[in-house]
């Protein structure tokens, strides 16, 4: 679970700017709490804003870290992603933290970036009496790397060598310690390789062009999982009455012309020790593929789906004939899943694009319902509909806003102390909140004046 994050001098965040899912002193809805290690964690959030003011910049930072953790490696674009609307800026540093809970631990971890070297890198677990308890700090001074760790490490001299080596030689100042360590062998960073599982495969970021690569090799092998697609696209009345895998000889499907990319694609199967593969295909097909060892043959799988013509007969459809609706839903299905069944963290940008308000609405409404989910669900979203304290708690609720130097400023719907009676989406599109485009100049734009002189 995500309990904080925290962003400073990054895309449009010049101070530093806290989003986090710890729930304030409103009573309702209290099955979205979760308790971790007697800390309370909300299940679900919605961030609201205009156009342009920080709600998808709040993404990329969580992103731009987990990329940067998991690549180990510095962006060298970051110096170029410092807030540009002030001169000082340029000169102090990008700062990040995260804090979250995975494997009954409480951790976290913040860095400070400038001139694409970190100058002070930070992981802590909380103890059992919500102690800060250090696993290391790292500092660096003109490029020199100094680092402190726990006392049970610091105190055994054969760590010591290890420490100086990392320190000194393996250690570059555009490199996490956190990344480093958590390919280092060692019983002593146990909880680096933890924390590092749930940021890699547990916190999952979903952008509007993000593809659910690898569909059709979970909708294959787990038929639970297929049950569970097929009955949940017929629920949103997607006029799809089942899914069905088809299987192809390698050269059929790719043809035989392209034997070089038939070649290359088998020598990355044979690689992969579970033999099968996702492949995108070109756009024009809008798919990916599964290609898999079949009875010692190279076969590629892929997804169609059945609908119910005029005389009930079953017709197949590929996924370029079904709408972008429906194949916006298609790539929620290992999410949904996951955080009905399990307890990942996603996080979704723009969760209505291409799909009917009021399916939507439906979905969100019947997670927020369910009391037996374990999973969280944050996304953004200009869907007004959604802002209903049925669904919602106050607190769940976070609008981005910027201010009077353009930058973002966030903040939580239950800062207005609102009734839960109030009508919010009222409230929201009059501008009660803030965070909504100012549109008082539209009606004074005279857009005729700017049209072309007649030839």
């Amino acid at each position: 679970m995500l309990i904080r994050f925290a962003v400073k001098n990054l895309f449009s965040f010049r101070e530093e700017t806290e989003f986090n899912l710890l729930p304030g002193r409103t009573k309702r809805l209290d099955h979205h709490k979760y308790l971790i290690n007697g800390i309370e964690v909300l299940k679900l959030t919605a961030l609201y804003g205009a156009n342009g003011s920080g709600k998808s910049n709040l993404i990329r930072s969580i992103s731009l870290l987990k990329r940067m953790l998991a690549k180990s490696i510095i962006p060298n674009s970051i110096n170029t992603q410092k807030f540009k609307l002030s001169k000082s800026a340029i000169s102090e540093p990008v700062e990040l933290s995260i804090e979250f809970f995975t494997n009954s631990s409480i951790y976290y971890y913040s860095v400070s970036i400038n001139d694409g070297v970190i100058i002070d890198e930070y992981f802590s677990s909380l103890g059992a009496e919500r102690e800060d308890i250090k696993i290391f700090h790292r500092k660096s001074d003109h490029s020199k790397n100094s680092i402190s760790f726990f006392d049970e490490f610091e105190t055994k001299d054969e760590n010591k060598t290890l420490k100086k080596i990392i320190e000194t030689d393996l250690l570059k100042p555009n490199q996490p310690l956190f990344s480093l360590l958590n390919t280092i062998t060692n019983d002593h960073f146990i909880d680096i390789k933890v924390a590092y599982k749930w940021l890699e495969e547990d916190l999952t970021i979903i952008y509007p062009e993000t593809k659910a690569t690898g569909l059709v090799i979970e909708i294959d092998s787990k038929p639970h999982f297929k049950d569970f697609a097929v009955e949940v696209m017929e629920s949103f009345n997607t006029g799809i009455s089942n899914l069905k895998i088809e299987i192809e000889t390698i050269d059929d499907f790719f043809g035989k012309d392209n034997e070089k990319e038939i070649e290359e694609i088998k020598s990355r199967l044979n690689s992969n020790p579970e033999g099968k593969i996702a492949v995108m295909t070109d756009k024009t097909a809008m798919e990916d593929v599964a290609i898999v060892t079949h009875n010692g043959e190279a076969v590629v799988k892929r997804l169609l789906f059945e609908h119910l013509g005029e005389k009930q007969e079953k017709v197949e459809f590929k996924v370029a004939e079904e709408s972008d609706g429906t194949r916006r839903l298609l790539e929620y299905l290992p999410a949904l899943n996951d955080i009905v069944n399990g307890s990942p963290t996603f996080i979704i940008d723009e969760i209505e694009r291409s799909i009917h308000p009021l399916i939507i609405k439906e979905l969100i409404d019947k997670f927020s319902k369910d009391t037996s989910t374990k999973g969280q669900l944050i996304f953004s979203t200009h869907e007004s509909n959604l802002l209903d304290q049925e669904i919602f708690r106050p607190d769940e609720i976070w609008f981005t806003e910027k201010n009077v130097i353009g930058a973002t400023k966030l903040y939580s719907l239950s800062d207005f102390k609102e009734h839960s009676t109030i009508d919010i989406r009222r409230g929201y599109l009059s501008g009660r909140y803030g965070a909504i485009p100012f549109l008082g100049n539209l009606k004074d734009l005279n857009w005729h004046k700017y049209q072309n002189e007649k030839e």
